[in-house]
């Protein structure tokens, strides 16, 4: 057997706050599917690591860096995206 680790994945598709996975772990990419209508906000537990502005259009951000606490998805308005993580 392989040590590929497949990643877990996280759809989300409204303005709402999602918490992707308690405790610690690994963010490996989000995917725009569609343009962002408005802003995107990533945090570990409270504390802000990245936004990504409203306007991005289609494509994927690749992170790959860990989390201690929590992985939060902030999502200012309807939003087609895609997350990716351990």
């Amino acid at each position: 057997m392989s040590d590929f680790k497949y990643f877990d994945k996280a759809y989300i598709a409204s303005a709402t706050t999602t918490t992707v996975k308690t405790g610690s772990g690994f963010l490996h990419a989000l995917t725009l599917n569609t343009t962002a209508v408005g802003t995107i906000t990533l945090k570990d537990g409270s504390t802000v690591f990245a936004i990504i502005k409203a306007s991005a259009v289609e494509q994927t951000f690749h992170f790959d860096v860990t989390f201690a606490t929590s992985l939060v998805v902030v999502t200012g308005a309807a939003s087609d995206l895609t997350i990716s993580y351990l």
